[in-house]
């Protein structure tokens, strides 16, 4: 007596295909992981972009109060 697996196998597939219940529990420690990096990355954005646009003007600024230094080898307008 041969029997034929297809009908098996059709309802392992559709059985397989039901959902079920999701057992997923973040604890307070993945949690509390998950924020601080998610703030670390979004911090390091914005002092990255801080500092490009403050290094110009911190340059811009230093440079206003001083005259300028003659270079080496000439002598200074007097």
């Amino acid at each position: 007596m041969q029997r034929s697996f297809i009908p098996l196998l059709v309802a392992a597939a559709i059985l397989a295909m039901q959902p079920s219940d999701a057992v997923a529990y973040i604890g307070p420690g993945v949690g509390a992981g998950a924020v601080a990096s998610v703030l670390g990355v979004i911090s390091a954005i914005f002092l990255a972009i801080v500092a490009v646009v403050y290094y110009p003007i911190k340059r811009m600024l230093k440079g206003k109060g001083k005259p300028a230094k003659p270079a080496s080898g000439e002598k200074a307008a007097k």
